[in-house]
This record gives C-alpha cells, sequence and structure tokens, in this order.
C-alpha cells in the first residue's frame, strides 16, 4: 500500500508518518519510484506501537529505545517488554531512598536486586508521598495491596499475546497506562459499595 493508504488503514496523518520515517521510529518502506514507496503489515503494527507511546506521553527518545529493541529484540521476551515498562515509568529523583521500595518488591515476589530501577523510582516515589503526608497504610491494607496487585499482574502477563513483538509491547504499553485510570474507578466504586454496606445496610 502506498502511504495515503497506510494513513487511512492507520488513521494517522501522512505528514506524522513522514515524520516518524524521518526520526527512525518507522521502518523505510519498499521504494517501486524515486518519491514512492510500498507498506505492509509491518508498518501497521509499528504505527500502532507508536501511538499508543505517544498516547501514553512518552517522548520521542524513548520511543526510539522501544523500537530500536524490536528491531533488534533482547534474549528474551521479558527483557523486550522491561523496555516498554521503563519507557513509560517516569523517571524518579536520583537521591530518592529505594530501601522501603525494595522491601515491598520483595513482598511481591521479587527476587533482591532485580527490580527495573525505573519501576523501582516510581515505587519509591508512591511510598515517600504517602509518608509525607502522614500518612500509614495499616499493614493488613498494604498485605491486600500486595496480593492484589500480583493478582492483577499474573492475569495481565498470562493474557500478553505472542503472535508477534509489536504486538505484544503494545499490550504492555497500553495495558499499563490505558487501564491506571480504569483499575481507579473500579477502586473507588467498590469503596462505595462497601462503604455503604457496612454503614448504612446496603440502602
Amino acid at each position: 500500500m502506498r502511504i495515503s493508504e497506510l494513513a487511512a488503514t492507520t488513521d494517522v496523518a501522512v505528514p506524522t508518518i513522514k515524520y516518524y520515517l524521518r526520526e527512525g521510529l518507522l521502518p523505510e518502506g519498499v521504494r517501486t519510484a524515486a518519491t514512492q514507496a510500498e507498506y505492509g503489515p509491518r508498518h501497521i503494527e509499528r504505527l500502532r506501537v507508536i501511538r499508543a507511546l505517544v498516547a501514553a506521553g512518552v517522548s520521542v527518545a524513548e520511543i526510539r529505545k522501544v523500537v530500536t529493541a524490536l528491531d533488534a529484540p533482547p534474549a528474551g521476551a521479558y527483557d523486550l517488554l522491561g523496555v516498554a515498562h521503563a519507557a513509560v515509568t517516569p523517571a524518579a529523583p536520583d537521591d530518592i531512598d529505594t530501601g522501603s521500595a525494595e522491601a515491598l518488591y520483595e513482598r511481591l515476589g521479587g527476587r533482591p536486586g532485580t527490580c527495573e530501577p525505573r519501576l523501582l523510582g516510581g515505587l519509591a516515589v508512591a511510598l515517600a508521598t504517602v509518608e509525607q503526608a502522614g500518612f500509614t497504610v495499616p499493614s493488613d491494607v498494604m498485605d491486600e495491596y500486595v496480593a492484589s496487585a500480583r493478582r492483577i499482574a499474573e492475569a495481565e502477563i498470562a493474557g500478553i499475546p505472542g503472535d508477534s513483538l509489536e504486538s505484544a509491547v503494545r499490550y504492555v504499553v497500553l495495558g499499563t497506562v490505558l487501564t491506571e485510570p480504569l483499575q481507579l474507578a473500579l477502586r473507588r466504586a467498590a469503596q462505595q459499595i462497601v462503604s455503604s454496606d457496612r454503614f448504612s445496610g446496603g440502602v
């Protein structure tokens, strides 16, 4: 298909596609003339990954890291998905104390010293925010947070598609970013239901 057809198929404007080509985010098409090229399913998949990353607020530099890993995949899917996770996880301050975050990571079942730095930093920031507010999460509630997070992660990872690396990365990116507001909304809805049952007899 020509670039205009690629644009129509993916709902990405031609100038945007050309920008991705110039930046090296999208592989070149097969040249059929000096000013024309043919594009195929690989370009459609790659555009979907790029757009998912853009929608997640990921910078061009971080997107380049993801597509570079797609073009020269690491030895295993675990490492590739780690690149995708890192791309959508904001960097934490360099001087943040990660001791409590490391301990919590181990409670999730992680091996000591194996958490990706950005994920560990993000966990540390979240814990620090709670602490700075002067709030302590009750131990039984934290136990439930850990157990629930593990169960959710197991279900999500089990759903990663195996048909292509692009599909797997897109799943991780969208599943990480787009479902977080859904999880928060579900939690708040559940809190309303449970508080109603406890304090007003379900009325």
